[in-house]
């Protein structure tokens, strides 16, 4: 071997520790933005999703309530 890769080899030996807890850390740190975004992600889906139902129920509540006997009953007294 030449004299690079034993120095190479020295150092990530003397530096091993150091650079199994900063993997470790960055994978930590990797999971833990994914978990956000994710969480993120389903929240904004079950939002949408809790205003578009929201919506319907309103758009079925204002057909249930228009009664046109009422307009018609107000025309044929003006007629009267």
């Amino acid at each position: 071997m030449s004299q690079a890769k034993v120095d190479y080899n020295k150092e990530q030996k003397y530096n091993r520790k150091k650079l199994v807890k900063k993997q470790k850390v960055q994978r930590v740190v990797g999971t833990i933005a994914a978990t956000v975004v994710a969480v993120a992600l389903i929240g904004w889906v079950g939002f949408s999703m809790y205003n578009k139902q929201q919506d319907e129920k309103a758009a079925e509540i204002t057909k249930l309530t228009l009664d046109s006997s009422a307009l018609s009953d107000y025309t044929s007294s003006l007629n009267d």
